[in-house]
C-alpha cells in the first residue's frame, strides 16, 4: 500500500556529452519531471510511493515505467496513452541551466481528472503535485486540482512545490494558482527563484509569512546551498543551513528535498530534524549529472552525517 502518491509530470532526460548542446554528437539518457523525481527520491528514502501519470505507448514510457518498477514506485496507475508521445527534454553537461524541453502535447499533458485514482488516494498518507503540473496543460490543472480535493475529503496530507516556470506561467497566473490551492495545502514549498518571480524583493520572512497567510500549514522557502527557512502556522520558525557537497548539477535537487522533507515530516520528526536531513538529501542528490543519478538511499544519508566532522 502506497503512503506516498505523487502526481504529474514525467520525462526522459537526454544530457549532452562532452560540450553544449548545440555541438553535441552523444547525449546521455536519464529521467526527470519534478513530481517523478519526488516519488523516486521518496522511495529510495524508504517510502512506498505510487505515481500517478500519463506516459506514452513509445520507448521513452517503457523506459520510465521500467526506472520506475526498478526503484520500488507504484506503477499501477500510470496510464498509457496510445498516440501520446512521452515528453523528452535536452540538458546541457555542465549543469549551467540549459534545458531544451519538448512537452506540448505529451502523455502527461493530457492527464486528466479520469486519471486521479481515488481508490489509492482513500488509503495514502500524503499526496504530492506541483505548479508545474497544473501548468503544462488545463487537462492536467484539473487532475491536480482533483486529486488535492479528493486527499482533503479523505483525510490526506497534501505537500506542493510551486515550481514557478515563467515559459509554462505568467506570474499573474502562478499567482491566482497558489492562491486557489494553498488553502488545500499542509506542506508548501518554494524556492528563492520561485519567491522572487511571484512576490517580487519580498524578505524571507515575508515570503514565509505570505505563504502562511494564503493558507498553508508549513511554508518551506528553500534556499539552494544556503539551506533553507521553515515557518508554520503554529509559529515555528526553523533556519537551517546547507552541506557543502561536490556539486555538479544542481538538475532536480529541489524534487529531492521535497521528498525528503515531506517523508521525514510525514514520520513526525522535529522540525530542526526535517529540515537538516532534507538539506543533505538535496546536496547529495547534485553530486551527479542529471535529475535522479545521484538521489541518495537512507543509508547514504546517514553515512554522509555520520562521517568525523561533517557539519554545515
Amino acid at each position: 500500500m502506497a503512503v506516498v502518491v505523487a502526481l504529474g509530470e514525467a520525462l526522459v532526460e537526454l544530457a549532452a556529452v562532452g560540450g553544449p548542446l548545440e555541438e553535441a554528437r552523444e547525449f546521455r539518457r536519464g529521467f526527470g519531471g519534478d513530481t517523478s523525481n519526488f516519488a523516486v527520491a521518496a522511495a529510495r528514502l524508504g517510502a512506498p510511493v505510487a505515481y500517478v501519470t500519463r506516459v506514452g505507448d513509445d520507448a521513452f514510457g517503457r523506459a520510465l515505467l521500467r526506472m520506475w518498477a526498478e526503484e520500488g514506485v507504484d506503477v499501477s496507475h500510470v496510464r498509457v496513452g496510445a498516440g501520446e508521445p512521452t515528453g523528452i527534454y535536452f540538458l546541457s553537461p555542465d549543469g549551467a541551466g540549459q534545458f531544451t524541453y519538448y512537452r506540448t502535447g505529451s502523455a502527461a499533458s493530457r492527464l486528466g481528472p479520469e486519471d486521479v485514482p481515488r481508490v489509492l488516494l482513500r488509503s495514502a498518507r500524503l499526496l504530492h503535485t506541483s505548479g508545474i503540473t497544473q501548468a503544462i496543460s488545463p487537462s492536467a490543472r484539473e487532475a491536480a486540482r482533483t486529486a488535492v480535493e479528493a486527499a482533503k475529503e479523505f483525510g490526506v496530507r497534501v505537500s506542493y512545490d510551486v515550481n514557478a516556470r515563467p515559459k509554462l506561467a505568467s506570474a499573474a497566473e502562478l499567482r491566482a494558482l497558489v492562491g486557489e490551492t494553498l488553502p488545500l495545502v499542509d506542506l508548501a514549498f518554494l524556492s528563492a527563484e520561485d519567491a522572487r518571480f511571484l512576490f517580487g524583493e519580498a524578505g524571507e520572512d515575508a515570503v514565509l509569512d505570505r505563504l502562511l497567510e494564503l493558507g498553508a500549514r508549513v511554508a518551506v522557502l528553500k534556499l539552494g546551498e544556503r539551506g533553507c527557512r521553515v515557518a508554520t502556522r503554529d509559529g515555528e520558525r526553523v533556519a537551517a543551513p546547507g552541506w557543502p557537497v561536490d556539486s555538479v548539477d544542481p538538475t532536480g535537487a529541489g524534487d529531492a528535498f521535497d521528498a525528503a522533507f515531506a517523508v521525514e515530516w510525514l514520520a513526525g520528526r522535529p522540525l530542526s530534524e526535517v529540515a537538516k536531513f532534507a538539506n543533505v538529501v538535496g546536496a547529495l542528490s547534485t553530486t551527479g549529472l542529471g535529475a535522479t543519478a545521484a538521489l541518495p538511499t537512507r543509508a547514504q544519508v546517514e553515512r554522509f552525517l555520520a562521517r568525523p566532522g561533517e557539519a554545515p
